[in-house]
């Protein structure tokens, strides 16, 4: 096993699947969330899906949705189909490349869209990114999914968040823990209405949005 360079600590096997004890930490509570708020089928866009092992609990766990894993890092994206390959689940996409800052995504519609523990390891540019091109992607009444550490009213919730936040600054100035408040205006101004914000263990948040109809714009 050799160490993978990434924010949090990965491992990669020989055929290029890395490993996040973070998932294996917060693959359980996510599931709960979504077997509530997901629709019953359709299909669901991962954004930033990172080792890919989060798609294949999540598609293991719910097979009537159809789930588009992505992400612009091709490290990830070898991960992914390594997963994939590893789980035999028909209902998993192969990966795709993408970058949220671009215009034209690679996927079109979906009935929803999951970034998991991604908006702080990112530049602001990033979290407007996804809104953007959520609000392309979603039906009306269609779901965001949000998981991850922020800010409420611009304070941390809990000093380890306040650490956390300082060692993203650090490796880069343009990444850190978002105001929940910040991130909100940012799906409205895209059409997107926070509907829950639910706080998870180790003081991180699952935010769901829904995109409003055009009468409620």
């Amino acid at each position: 096993m050799l160490e993978w360079d990434g924010v949090l600590s990965q491992s990669v096997s020989t055929d290029g699947a890395l490993f996040a004890p973070a998932v294996a930490r917060n693959k359980g509570l996510i599931l709960d969330v979504l077997r509530r708020v997901l629709p019953d089928a359709g299909l669901v866009l991962e954004v930033a899906s990172g080792s890919g092992e989060h798609v294949v609990h999540f598609g293991s766990a719910l097979p009537n949705l159809r789930w588009q894993p992505s992400d612009p890092d091709p490290r990830a994206l070898r991960s992914i189909e390594a997963h994939k390959q590893a789980s035999d689940l028909p209902n998993i996409l192969p990966p795709v490349p993408l970058d949220v800052c671009t215009e034209n995504w690679p996927v079109l519609p979906a009935e929803a869209v999951l970034a998991i523990n991604m908006v702080h390891i990112a530049p602001w540019s990033a979290t407007e990114g996804l809104m953007a091109g959520t609000g392309r992607v979603l039906p009306e009444g269609g779901l965001l999914f949000l998981y991850g550490p922020f800010r409420v009213a611009g304070a941390h919730v809990a000093q380890s968040n306040a650490a956390f936040d300082e060692d993203l600054r650090a490796r880069d100035p343009a990444w850190g823990v978002r105001d929940i408040e910040a991130v909100s205006d940012a799906a409205l101004a895209q059409g997107l209405r926070l509907v829950e914000c639910a706080s998870m263990p180790a003081n991180n948040f699952s935010l769901v949005y829904r995109k409003n109809s055009r009468g409620d714009l």
